[in-house]
């Protein structure tokens, strides 16, 4: 199981292919494939730089491993989050769970994205002709996380 930052490009589909050959006990592989967007908040976005701290944003990522593997039976946990410039169109982020059944491997992919888009130590500024911009946190996120604290929606 793992966590990866790096600034070169991946491929969701062997990531996917990847975690399944890991493991013949695997029923289920739910992953969460972002992109980069060409717009946000009605502007055109033309590229986007991913900051992070380095140490710090891998211990985030891996306590949020740790915490969904605690909840959720889990057979494999896959996190990659590319960093630098990035181009529209372009993969950010891969989060995978597996797991024998696929109802753990929903939930633990949902939580670990709502929680990586709250906690984990990473920053974006994005480029548009208006110039460039740091994204702000959207609200959205915030409540997303927040049914995780209900212990009906972990199980």
């Amino acid at each position: 199981m793992g966590v990866r930052i790096q600034h070169v490009a991946f491929e969701p589909g062997a990531e996917t292919d990847a975690m399944h050959a890991a493991n013949a006990g695997i029923g289920a592989v739910v992953c969460f494939v972002g992109y980069m967007r060409d717009f946000n908040e009605g502007l055109e976005v033309s590229g986007m730089y991913l900051e992070h701290y380095p140490g710090m944003t891998e211990r985030a990522l891996a306590s949020i491993q740790v915490d969904a593997e605690r909840r959720w039976p889990l057979l494999k946990v896959e996190i990659v989050h590319r960093v630098g410039a990035l181009e529209p169109g372009e993969p950010i982020v891969f989060v995978g769970t597996a797991s024998a059944h696929r109802q753990a491997a929903f939930n633990a992919c949902a939580f670990i994205m709502d929680y990586l888009k709250t906690r984990a130590p990473l920053w974006k500024k994005e480029r548009s002709a208006q110039g460039e911009q740091w994204v702000e946190g959207r609200e959205t996120d915030q409540q997303a996380l927040e049914r995780w604290n209900n212990v009906e929606d972990s199980q």
